[in-house]
C-alpha cells in the first residue's frame, strides 16, 4: 500500500518563450501515483501500466515527439529513468493506458522504447525504498526538430536524455508523487 504524501495537483511546465502553450495532460494521473501506476517488482506490486497521455500546441517544426519518466529523488546519486519513448510521429498526440508495456504493442509504428534503469525497455511504475519519503516523477514529452533520434532500444537513458536536450524545441511535463 501507498500512503498520500504532499498531496500537489499534477504540475503542467512548458518551456521556452515560443511554446508556452505546449501542454501535457493525463486522465490517469492527479498528484499522486496510484496502484495501477505503480511497479510489479522490486518488492512492490502495482499494476505498471503507464498512464493515458495526450499533448497539444506543439511548437510550429515539431517533427516527431519523445515521452520520459524521471524519479530525481531516487537514492543513486544520478536519478532513475522509469521510462523512456521516442521517435513518436509528429501526427501522434495521444498515448493510451498501458501504450509503454515492454513490448510496445500499445505504441505507434515506428516508435521505440529504450532501456530504463530496470534495465528492460518499457514502462516501469514508481517503486521507492520503504521509508525513503516521497518521491518526484516528472512525466515528460518532448516537442523534438528530427523525424528520428537515430537511437535504438539498448541505448542507455543518459544518452537518449542528452540527444532529447539537444534537439527539443519545447517540453511540457506533469510531476506526480509516490512513496511507500
Amino acid at each position: 500500500m501507498y500512503r498520500q504524501a504532499c498531496i500537489l495537483p499534477a504540475a503542467f511546465v512548458a518551456t521556452f518563450a515560443f511554446a508556452q502553450n505546449f501542454t501535457l495532460r493525463s486522465k490517469d494521473l492527479g498528484g499522486q501515483a496510484n496502484m495501477q501506476q505503480v511497479y510489479n517488482g522490486f518488492g512492490c506490486t502495482g499494476g505498471n501500466l503507464s498512464p493515458e497521455l495526450s499533448w497539444t500546441d506543439a511548437p510550429e517544426g515539431t517533427k516527431s515527439f519523445a515521452v520520459t519518466l524521471f524519479d530525481p529523488d531516487a537514492p543513486t546519486g544520478s536519478g532513475w529513468w522509469h521510462w523512456i519513448v521516442f521517435d513518436l510521429p509528429a501526427a501522434v498526440h495521444e498515448l493510451a493506458t498501458g501504450a509503454g508495456s515492454q513490448d510496445g504493442k500499445g505504441l505507434p509504428a515506428g516508435a521505440v522504447q529504450a532501456v530504463t534503469d530496470f534495465g528492460l525497455p518499457g514502462y516501469g511504475g514508481p517503486c521507492p525504498p520503504v521509508g525513503h519519503g516521497p518521491h518526484r516523477y516528472i512525466l515528460t514529452v518532448y516537442a523534438l526538430a528530427v523525424d528520428k533520434l537515430g537511437l535504438g532500444t539498448t541505448a542507455q537513458p543518459a544518452l537518449v536524455s542528452a540527444t532529447l536536450n539537444r534537439l527539443s524545441l519545447a517540453r511540457a511535463s506533469i510531476i506526480f508523487h509516490y512513496q511507500r
